[in-house]
């Protein structure tokens, strides 16, 4: 395994970092308090190639190797937390249709989300569905030859609000994950209302229920063979997982970054606060940490690359990055004081969006269990 980046990845890395720092990092904290999608920012993201880079190049795409995605997350967290949503979802979508749907719907669809004209979301989680993802309620029927019904609910689905498409996953058959399929819904049919949810933090995402009332579908929305549905989402979930993990590393770097600035010049008993080990060690402890998880995360993605297993390696990055930022996050908070502890510094902000991703995309409970699966089989874990 090669040890340093490519001159085209450390190029990225200076173009995002400069990006994240002017245009994302001064407008974070009023979509906060608003709520309202930044569509601007989601063009200029499709100008950079950060919405294309899972897509094929048929379609607009960069079709960019995994480690390259996973630096682009990291970037842009520093900036904005919620934009990163942005490159993974645009990336879930570009493999998934990319690889699976007819050519109407490639055309259709992956263009206008690579250059940020369009959202598509991705809808797998239900009210009583979350980890246990193959055990869908969500129904698609068949109507006739050519179509389909759909009927059911997801929950807790990411930029709902804003999307104008959703790759719905819903069950067509029995037998667990080789009864889900997968559909290319239109939000603006007959029959799908959405519901915004009220969440603590990454409020630029517009989380949302979506609600399915018998829901006319043509087969040609249908992506991929009936059945196929759960393997084409967890083809995926692998990289999103890693790309996640250095999202959650890249907030509490730039988080780090302005605490030893604030360390070294804030002055109390007559010195710096650097200059005092109970704040030097857990600095240096954080850094330790974050350091390690960030090249876990890196060799991850190099296997992915090199077309080796890597589900051990990315369940362990997905516990332990979330984890890792919000301890660092709020130890940051807690050294800046009282200041730290309001909105006119980005700690709080910060804090409350990286926890959401200590559940979304599978609870660190979940990710030490497929770790130990790995480590020791399923026939003794379970």
């Amino acid at each position: 395994m090669h040890l340093e980046l490519t001159p085209e990845q450390e190029a990225l890395v200076r173009t995002l970092r400069a990006f994240a720092r002017k245009e994302l990092a001064p407008r974070s904290a009023a979509w906060d308090r608003s709520g309202e999608f930044p569509w601007d920012v989601w063009r200029r993201m499709g100008e950079l190639g950060l919405l294309g880079l899972r897509t094929p190049a048929a379609y607009g795409g960069q079709e960019a190797d995994y480690v390259t995605f996973g630096l682009a997350m990291q970037e842009i967290a520093r900036g904005d937390f919620g934009c990163t949503y942005g490159i993974q979802l645009a990336g879930l979508a570009g493999e998934i249709l990319g690889r699976n749907a007819p050519e109407e719907l490639r055309r259709r669809w992956l263009p206008p989300t690579a250059r940020g004209e369009a959202v598509i979301a991705l809808a797998l989680t239900e009210p009583g569905v979350g980890s246990d993802a193959a055990q869908l309620a969500c129904r698609a029927e068949r109507d006739g030859e050519d179509g389909y019904v759909l009927t059911g609910e997801k929950s807790g689905i990411s930029l709902a609000m804003a999307a104008q498409a959703a790759v719905v996953f819903a069950r067509t058959g029995p037998g667990g994950a080789h009864g889900v399929t997968a559909f290319l819904v239109p939000l603006d049919l007959p029959g799908v209302s959405r519901s915004a949810l009220r969440d603590m933090g990454t409020r630029v995402v517009g989380r949302a229920v979506l609600s399915f009332d018998h829901v006319r579908l043509p087969r040609s929305h249908r992506i991929g063979d009936e059945g196929r549905g759960f393997h084409q989402i967890m083809q995926g979930f692998d990289y999103n997982r890693v790309g996640i993990a250095l999202a959650c590393l890249g907030v509490a770097d730039v988080s780090l970054e302005e605490t030893m600035a604030y360390a070294r010049e804030r002055r109390a008993f007559g010195r710096p606060l650097a200059g005092f080990e109970g704040v030097s060690f857990a600095i240096a402890e954080a850094a330790t940490h974050l350091e390690a998880c960030r090249w876990l995360c890196y060799r991850a993605l190099w296997l992915a690359d090199h077309g080796q297993p890597y589900t051990k390696e990315s369940a362990m990055t997905k516990w332990w990055g979330p984890r890792l930022a919000v301890e660092t996050i709020h130890q940051c908070l807690l050294f800046h004081g009282h200041y730290g502890y309001t909105d006119e510094l980005p700690f709080e902000q910060r804090l409350r969006d990286v926890i959401g991703l200590e559940i979304g995309d599978g609870t660190a409970e979940v990710m030490k269990l497929i770790v130990a699966r790995q480590l020791m089989g399923r026939e003794v874990v379970g």
